[in-house]
């Protein structure tokens, strides 16, 4: 089934997107998680709001230089999407986090922003984070489907495309880097994509983790001697995560090093998998904190500007075996 698209969403697409219709995007969004971890490479409480700027602005400056877009925050992110070299920009919505002492990681979104001033801001599509499994309390996934719907109305009213960005949760009591949760993660990961891919919250493109985890697959050079899966038994997973949606869908790299989120998608292009991309942060850019932190920007800029591009030119060889979206949206001509 191919998707009808109207002409704002299909703009914002191909803004993002590189000429084949692949996603092949950096992605720059994190707030809480760089700040605490920029913090500790220093030494330091805290860093100031002017360290993520500077931050955000160096690692968009020569990444997109190598990528179609760059996703940002509009909290600290907007100096940086003055500098992403004419590629395409995605702005966040949600708050950064989530509130641990309620249950269910429950989103909440960005106070002072709408769709409208983010697209004012000058985005080409509109991101959102979603801690989502399907195994959690049905009253808290119905709050959770309740208000993606709102967003995905949003933005049909102004006409740009809609990512939603999942990320799964244990809720059985299992650790999450142990191989009990590592089976129970393809479950967690095609049952998202089925219930998003519903019309009725109006996603444009899925941003999914990949439905296993590399360390627990034998037979790979990530795995670490426990196994949860065997290599043709993770290569059916992703076939089966893949068959759950219509919708475009691209992976993100979940905090891996570089050489697992290569040898990931390496795994995904033998299964043959129709993803359409990746947005792409940490696994390109994550080592460069310390050096941001302890030798300063211009020695973090050096580093960017030869280990960061190696890795990010590393995931664009990978993502040679991507598919178009084109193939999968309704439209009379593309061009």
């Amino acid at each position: 089934m191919s998707m009808n698209m109207t002409p704002g969403k299909l703009a914002g697409l191909k803004a993002v997107s590189d000429k084949r219709g692949v996603i092949a995007a950096a992605a720059m969004d994190q707030r809480g998680s760089l700040k605490k971890s920029l913090a500790k490479e220093k030494g330091v409480a805290e860093v100031p709001d002017s360290a993520l700027i500077e931050f955000k602005e160096l690692v968009t400056e020569v990444l997109t230089k190598h990528a179609s877009a760059i996703l940002l925050d509009p909290e600290f992110g907007l100096p940086a999407s003055k500098r992403r070299n004419g590629k395409g920009l995605l702005l966040a919505y949600e708050k950064t986090g989530y509130d641990a002492a309620l249950p269910g990681r429950l989103p909440d979104l960005l106070d002072l922003w709408s769709v409208r001033r983010l697209k004012e801001a000058g985005a080409d599509c509109i991101k959102i984070l979603l801690y989502y499994t399907p195994y959690e309390k049905s009253h808290i996934n119905d709050h959770k489907h309740a208000w993606t719907e709102r967003i995905g109305d949003e933005c049909v009213a102004h006409d740009i495309p809609f990512f939603l960005e999942l990320v799964g949760y244990a809720v059985h009591g299992e650790d999450e880097k142990s191989a009990a949760y590592a089976k129970r993660k393809p479950d967690i990961v095609t049952g998202s994509m089925e219930e998003f891919g519903k019309e009725r919250y109006q996603v444009d493109v899925l941003k999914v983790e990949v439905p296993i985890q590399m360390e627990f697959v034998a037979g790979t050079r990530a795995f670490k001697g426990e196994q949860a899966y065997t290599r043709k038994e993770a290569l059916d997973h992703f076939r089966l995560a893949a068959s759950s949606t219509h919708k475009p869908f691209i992976y993100l790299s979940a905090g891996v090093s570089n050489p697992v989120f290569i040898e990931t998608l390496e795994l995904a292009n033998e299964s043959g998998a129709p993803y359409n991309g990746v947005l792409c942060g940490r696994a390109t850019w994550k080592d460069g904190i310390a050096i941001y932190a302890k030798q300063g920007a211009k020695a973090f800029e050096a580093w960017l500007n030869t280990t960061g591009v190696e890795n990010i030119e590393n995931v664009n060889k990978a993502l040679k075996a991507a598919h178009s979206w084109h193939d999968k949206v309704n439209v009379p001509a593309l061009v």
